[in-house]
């Protein structure tokens, strides 16, 4: 078997590489969604959603950062163009976005499609023995699916 200096399947690495930069790809385009919710907020809840998209995105920015840095344990390299991540990424783009329910409705919606591909890359840790990326795709996981049941119970559901 070939492996990595971590002790890993190089061949399993390249896959978690490649779905690593799909998350990140992904992260991208939900951070500066927030930027936009951030800057372009409307309404009475301004204040309140203001601070909370600063909040969410600051946030992002650890997780960009550690993401990339994953990539670059497992000895590959993250995506770092706006090209590659509109292209690799499933999150939808916000534009122009003011109001405050369809704002932290893209929130949610951006949030459910990160899981989406955390659990992927969960599985794919697992099946690898890596348990460095296994452990970010739970921390990741615990933590966006308590931040989707407080927004959408904000928003009422």
């Amino acid at each position: 078997m070939n492996k990595s200096i971590l002790g890993l399947d190089k061949k399993d690495s390249a896959h978690l590489v490649d779905n690593l930069n799909g998350l990140l790809a992904n992260f991208q385009i939900y951070y500066q969604n927030l930027r936009g919710l951030h800057w372009n907020i409307k309404g009475k809840n301004f204040f309140e959603l203001h601070v909370k998209f600063e909040e969410f995105y600051t946030d992002s920015q650890v997780k960009i950062d550690d993401v990339a840095e994953r990539i670059l344990t497992l000895q590959g390299k993250p995506l770092h163009t706006f090209t590659d991540y509109i292209n690799k990424a499933s999150v939808p783009v916000g534009r122009d976005i003011s109001n405050d329910e369809e704002g932290v409705q893209l929130v949610v919606t951006s949030l459910s499609e990160l899981l989406t591909i955390e659990r992927e890359i969960l599985v794919i840790s697992e099946k690898a023995d890596d348990e460095g990326t296994n452990s970010m795709m739970s921390d990741f996981i615990a933590e966006q699916e308590k931040t989707i049941w407080m927004l959408n119970s904000w928003l009422g559901k």
